[in-house]
């Protein structure tokens, strides 16, 4: 072999080796990143089982305030200390449905909408929207619990689950803020978009009592 052949195969030899280093490099950090993410993951929803067996303590009959706040604390942990969780828009949707429970509406309102940043689920995110309502009706703001029911029926579909029931909750808000005219529109539309619901009898019933009124 002359001089120049070995050349070359040396710098074949050296540019392999400097490409199977890299690839090992590389799979060596995808491998560390992989077990980090599931070390969090781990962390994360063992923090978030604990916090939800206090939730079901706080939420039984006997209950009192401070086991409420006991799981709020452990909820707002998961959050604070498991930002990146999976699992973390459903703490902070539990920690949602604590907060309105206690009459802390306004807090109970930025937990639903941690819940909805955090992603998570279509169900999960359904509720989360239709619970930021919730909390504008609990405080008679009904024109912004309104405008939060249209909001969460914008992202859902005639068959989703929560569909007619947010449909109810916006024609309620609507009659309630002083709008019978919008609240006609919306029960009619749940009408025609779910023929098949089992309120068809009463709400055709309100509907009539509703036209019947003076100005309709």
């Amino acid at each position: 072999m002359n001089l120049f052949g070995w050349l070359e195969d040396a710098r074949a030899r050296r540019l392999a080796i400097q490409v199977g280093a890299g690839v090992v490099v590389v799979a060596l950090i995808v491998v560390g990143a992989w077990a980090w993410y599931r070390s969090q993951e781990s962390r994360g929803e063992a923090a978030l089982t604990s916090a939800t067996a206090l939730v079901q303590q706080a939420t039984a009959p006997q209950a009192g305030p401070e086991a409420r706040a006991k799981a709020i604390a452990a909820l707002e942990a998961v959050l604070r200390d498991h930002p990146r969780f999976s699992g973390a828009a459903q703490a902070a949707y539990q920690l949602g449905n604590l907060r309105y429970a206690g009459g802390a509406y306004a807090q109970a309102r930025g937990a639903y909408e941690v819940a909805l940043a955090k992603g998570g689920p279509a169900s999960l995110r359904a509720l989360s929207a239709v619970g930021i309502g919730y909390t504008w009706e609990a405080e008679k703001n009904y024109a912004s619990a309104a405008a939060a029911y249209e909001a969460a029926l914008k992202a859902m579909v005639p068959k989703a689950f929560l569909y007619e029931e947010t449909l109810m909750a916006l024609a309620r808000v609507q009659e309630l803020g002083g709008k019978p005219g919008a609240a006609v529109e919306t029960y009619q539309r749940l009408l025609k978009e779910i023929p098949d619901t089992r309120r068809a009898d009463d709400l055709k019933t309100h509907l009539a009592n509703l036209k019947s009124r003076p100005g309709q």
